[in-house]
């Protein structure tokens, strides 16, 4: 990993490199300003926080130092000032074991990578080739997210931060790691209200999955909940992903969203009927008036329209399963990221968002485009669900209303997220089915 040519504000360009442009500049500052942030979030005042500049030097500082300071680290930030994606620890152990969890799933093109730079930084040679450092000086007995996590766990730990794209539920999320590079957890902040809402809900959400006790599925333990500074934090145990990886077969995947989908049973109605559909208008309801709602109230009307008495099954759902969020091993499924987790939503729902996401996220598809095919494809998608062709289409319909209904609702849009804008997208693709529907073109 190197820098890559997009300048600190304030800084010179070198003349031996092209001028970044709108867009790069554009990136660089919201990541840069977000890890600034950050920064007062996790060390406030009176800790003192130097973040880098473009040559290595401190830029800026967020804080105020009063008394001595008794405390001081860095931490490597990855992969330059330029374009902060990841800090991590200084310590050669740590930085190390922090950039391979990072890597960790991920393809084979993109673990080998993170662990050639984890070999690199584990040697000492990173650390002296790669110099943009964090600086955190803390006074005797100042507040930072580092001393409460280690009072709370009883552990000398270090934090490592990845820093995610624009959108209205980042927050950070820490791993934890003792001086011998071991992992001990992943501490969760929020930070927003929204966030502070779906860490408390993943809480509630592990809680009620550990009393279910899934077969062949493992899922994060919660290690500590409570409040500092204000904000909540949740800890979660690590999940085993260094074990070695088996083929996610379709049959594999299928059980184990079923058996999501009956932690709190199975139940089956009309969908227009269903406490769930009422749940989701008083949703949209309550969003931002625009024009987006405005054509989304009117795709939930057409979607009643032709449903009309139309069942489908309803039960549990990750709320956004995807193959990020898990990984196959030897050892069973290990899926993680549960803050949207739910219940009596029409099932199926979490194999078309995994499907869809892995299609739009990547950047390799057109989002309306993949849209609409997981609209034509569900009866595919949901087959191996044993979903009946007529009743996946209804269930594609909704779902694609529930996530253009969060969108909207979590106000993603305006935080900056790259598909957050239904209306260009998710709306259309809806609308268009809806017309094929009403000529005939598709039926229930």
């Amino acid at each position: 990993m190197t820098p890559d040519g997009v300048p600190v504000p304030g800084a010179a360009v070198p003349a031996d490199r092209p001028a970044p442009g709108p867009a790069q500049i554009a990136a660089h500052d919201e990541r840069a300003a977000y890890l600034a942030e950050m920064c007062q979030v996790l060390w406030p005042a009176p800790a003192r926080v130097y973040l880098p500049g473009a040559d290595g030097r401190p830029a800026a500082d967020t804080g105020a130092s009063t008394g001595a300071s008794t405390g001081a680290s860095e931490l490597i930030v990855l992969p330059g000032a330029r374009r902060p994606r990841l800090i991590v620890p200084a310590g050669r152990r740590q930085a190390a074991a922090a950039v391979r969890r990072y890597g960790e799933p991920g393809s084979m093109q993109a673990r080998l990578a993170t662990r050639g730079l984890s070999v690199l930084l584990r040697s000492g040679i990173g650390g002296a080739v790669l110099r943009d450092r964090l600086r955190v000086q803390v006074p005797a007995g100042a507040p930072t997210i580092e001393s409460y996590l280690r009072a709370q766990l009883g552990l000398d730990i270090a934090v490592s931060m990845h820093l995610g794209a624009a959108r209205a539920n980042r927050k950070p999320v820490l791993q934890l790691l003792t001086p011998d590079g071991t992992t001990v957890g992943f501490a969760k902040i929020g930070t927003s209200p929204l966030t502070r809402e779906l860490v408390s809900a993943e809480r509630a959400a592990l809680a009620r999955l550990a009393d279910a006790r899934l077969a062949g599925l493992t899922v994060p333990a919660v290690l500590h909940y409570g409040s500092w500074q204000d904000l909540p934090v949740l800890v979660l145990s690590p999940l085993p992903v260094w074990q070695r990886r088996t083929p996610l077969l379709p049959g594999r995947l299928a059980l184990a969203m079923s058996q999501v989908a009956g932690v709190a049973g199975i139940e089956r109605g009309p969908l227009i009927a269903s406490g769930y559909w009422r749940a989701l208008a008083r949703r949209l309801a309550a969003a931002d008036d625009t024009a987006d709602r405005s054509a989304l109230v009117a795709v939930l009307g057409g979607i009643g329209s032709q449903a009309g008495s139309a069942e489908v099954s309803f039960g549990a759902w990750h709320g956004d399963w995807t193959p990020w969020n898990m990984a196959s091993t030897r050892g069973g499924l290990l899926v993680w990221d549960w803050e949207r987790f739910s219940v009596g939503v029409p099932f199926g729902f979490d194999a078309l968002h995994c499907w869809l996401q892995a299609q739009v996220v990547s950047g390799q598809r057109d989002p309306r485009t993949a849209a609409a095919e997981c609209l034509t494809r569900a009866p595919d998608l949901l087959a191996p669900l044993h979903v009946a062709a007529d009743e996946a289409r209804c269930t594609a319909l909704a779902y694609l209303a529930e996530l253009a209904t969060r969108y909207l609702a979590d106000r993603q849009a305006a935080a900056g997220a790259l598909l957050g804008a239904p209306g260009r997208w998710l709306i259309p693709a809806l609308a268009a089915e809806l017309t094929a529907g009403t000529k005939g073109i598709r039926s229930w």
